[in-house]
């Protein structure tokens, strides 16, 4: 998240190495090859805070992000990302005093930032009475049925602090020391509650079933004070179990068995495979998917955290991304990292519009007003109009080619970065029984990360010879290729 400088200046070494995967060679050969398979793929995402609380009443932003239509926007015709999960932010604020307690504000948090909650005192856990107020939260709210309309298809609840007055200082950007918790011992089941309410409520009156919930936002990490920019809690490991006992039984007392328990949205790989490795096996049976954030970058071992999270047979997920390079070099860099080693299932931008380089798009949530289209947002969409939800995540051949095939319409997709020099680049597809394309045809669309070439531009002109193909690559471009007619 854009806001931590903390972390900003923690990783600032590791986003920079991140930029070349797998350095930049002479012409070469890619043999890809369906026989390596790492899952089903679940789609691409976005957290709506807080760009759903600032632009959730605008249709234009939200047929950008959950269509595949081209959107007139500022001039330009965009080519709609198509993302299909969304992650629901559950705030922690009300201006509500109880008992003449009242939230207490960081000075350094924009009211942009701040998140309305639904429960307003601890006086009832009833969702009828007085204590809940189900028209707080609307814009956010909005685009989170916007985004259903236009075919967004999972839904992900989650909380970045519990409701303020379950906090020991009634801050929601935590604790005066950052390595402590700030959610009260005797609120831990109150949060699981807060949130299986919310799930409930939304199943029963806004037309919408979450597929699951997430108690936590980089849980462990030691940057969530009360002098902080944004909502947030620390919570021990120790802590972590109880919550997430709690909603699992929470869920299941309000008949939301079939929601799954996500866990724990560590800022790092390696933060996150401490974190699994400290759970139980009583609490891990409790969670269904295991959640990341790729604030790590380029460092961190990837493959170390599928394997254990493989190896207890549980969905990995990298549930937020996001940085400054406002080019997209280094998100298409992370991308193929993830792909090679990670291998998610799904994988979430933290927030499409946003400010300077970190947004797709770029934007000033409070002054609400969107800018200038990055780079970067036609380098995510080589990846997630062409890779969609149903295919399978195949074997690219190398570590800056991913692939994905589709069963169903028999089709193959591979994007491919090249870094640093212009090259050809060769695709072997001898591994596939028969390879036909569209009378031979190959489709190709391109994105020149500098932002001066082609933006997410399709070109007829490439052809199959046999099972083979080739394409000329200029420095720190980012090609997709969709081949029909393709058998296994």
């Amino acid at each position: 998240m854009r806001r931590r400088n903390l972390l900003a200046a923690a990783l600032a070494g590791a986003a920079s190495s991140a930029l070349i995967p797998a350095a930049a060679h002479a012409d070469y050969t890619t043999v890809v090859d369906p026989a390596t398979t790492w899952g089903t793929w679940e789609g691409w995402g976005t957290s709506l805070c807080w760009w759903g609380k600032a632009y959730g009443n605008r249709d234009d932003v939200a047929d950008i992000a959950f269509t595949r239509n081209t959107v007139p926007y500022n001039g330009l015709q965009l080519p709609g990302l198509g993302l299909n999960i969304v992650r629901y932010n559950a705030g922690g604020g009300t201006t509500k005093p109880i008992n003449g307690d009242s939230m207490v504000v960081s000075p350094n948090i924009q009211p942009s930032r701040q998140m309305d909650g639904y429960w307003l005192d601890w006086f009832s856990s009833d969702p009828s009475s007085a204590s809940w107020d189900w028209y707080a939260d609307s814009a956010q709210r909005n685009l989170m049925w916007k985004a259903r309309d236009r075919g967004a298809n999972i839904f992900e609840l989650f909380s970045n602090s519990p409701m303020w007055w379950m906090c020991t200082n009634h801050n929601p950007s935590g604790n005066a020391d950052g390595t402590k918790d700030n959610l009260q011992s005797w609120n831990y089941q109150q949060h699981a509650v807060y949130l299986a309410t919310i799930a409930k409520y939304t199943h029963d009156h806004w037309g919408l079933n979450f597929h699951s919930v997430d108690a936590f936002n980089e849980p462990s990490s030691a940057w969530w004070t009360a002098a902080g920019t944004q909502e947030g809690c620390h919570f021990d490991v120790s802590t972590q179990k109880a919550v997430i006992n709690y909603l699992r039984s929470e869920l299941n007392a309000r008949g939301l068995g079939d929601v799954l328990v996500a866990a724990s949205d560590e800022t790092s790989y390696d933060l996150a495979r401490s974190t699994w490795a400290g759970l139980d096996a009583t609490t891990k049976s409790q969670v269904s998917k295991v959640n990341v954030h790729g604030y790590q970058y380029g460092g961190g071992r990837r493959d170390l955290l599928y394997n254990a999270v493989h190896a207890d047979g549980k969905v990995l997920w990298n549930s937020e991304y996001g940085e400054g390079d406002a080019s997209g070099l280094s998100l298409t860099s992370n991308l193929n990292l993830d792909f090679r080693w990670l291998h998610p299932t799904a994988w979430v931008y933290w927030q499409a519009f946003d400010g300077g380089g970190w947004g797709l798009i770029q934007a000033d949530e409070g002054a609400g007003t969107t800018g200038a289209v990055n780079p970067k947002y036609y380098v995510l969409a080589q990846f997630c109009r062409h890779i969609r939800p149903g295919m399978r995540i195949i074997d690219g051949g190398e570590a800056n080619t991913v692939a994905a095939y589709d069963s169903t319409a028999h089709r193959l997709v591979i994007v491919t970065t090249n870094y640093g020099t212009a090259q050809w680049i060769n695709y072997d597809l001898s591994k596939f029984g028969s390879v036909q394309g569209d009378n031979g045809a190959v489709r190709r669309w391109a994105t020149d990360t500098s932002g001066t070439g082609d933006k997410y531009t399709f070109h007829a002109d490439t052809n199959l010879s046999g099972k083979r193909f080739w394409s000329d690559f200029s420095a720190n471009t980012v090609q997709t290729f969709e081949i029909d007619n393709v058998t296994l």
